[in-house]
C-alpha cells in the first residue's frame, strides 16, 4: 500500500524540485522537448521520468486535481458497481473508466478520477477500494 505525505523541500533530493521545475518549463510552453527541460534544470532524463508521476507540489491543480487508478476486478455482478459507489462516497468523480474483458476470471481496470473535492486522502480512497471483496492488485498510477 502506497501512502503519500506532504514534506518540507529541505529534507529532500534537490532533484525532486528540479522535476517540478522541468515539467512546469513543459507544461508553460518554454520548452517542447523533455531533453531541452532537464537540460535546463540540470537533471538526467532518467531523473524526470523516474519521479515525474511522484513528486508535486500540493497546490498544483487545485481547481482540477486527477488520479489514474489500477486494479484487478473478480468476474463476478456487482463488484465494478460497489468500487463506483466507493468512488462516488469519498466524492471523487470518474471522468473514464477502461476495463478489459476477464482472463482467468480476473479483468483489469483503470479509473481516472477528479479527485478535487475528494473527502480524505488518495491513501484513504485506495484503501477503502481495496476493502471491496474481489478487488486486487490496486495502485495509483499517477496524480496531477
Amino acid at each position: 500500500m502506497e501512502k503519500y505525505y506532504i514534506v518540507d523541500s529541505s529534507i529532500l533530493p534537490e532533484s525532486f524540485g528540479k522535476v517540478i521545475q522541468a515539467r512546469q518549463l513543459l507544461e508553460s510552453g518554454k520548452f517542447h522537448q523533455v531533453s531541452e527541460a532537464v537540460k535546463q534544470v540540470g537533471i538526467s532524463r532518467g531523473t524526470y521520468y523516474k519521479y515525474k508521476d511522484l513528486v508535486f507540489l500540493p497546490d498544483e491543480g487545485l481547481i482540477s486535481r486527477k488520479a489514474v487508478i489500477s486494479l484487478m476486478l473478480k468476474d463476478r455482478p456487482g463488484i465494478l458497481s460497489e468500487v463506483l459507489k466507493v468512488i462516488a462516497d469519498s466524492d471523487a468523480s470518474v471522468l473514464t473508466i477502461n476495463q478489459n474483458i476477464p482472463i482467468h476470471d480476473v479483468a483489469s481496470i483503470v479509473f481516472s478520477l477528479d479527485v478535487s473535492h475528494l473527502k480524505g486522502t488518495i491513501d484513504n480512497l485506495i484503501s477503502d477500494m481495496g476493502k471491496v471483496d474481489g478487488t486486487s492488485r490496486i495502485s495509483l498510477v499517477s496524480i496531477e
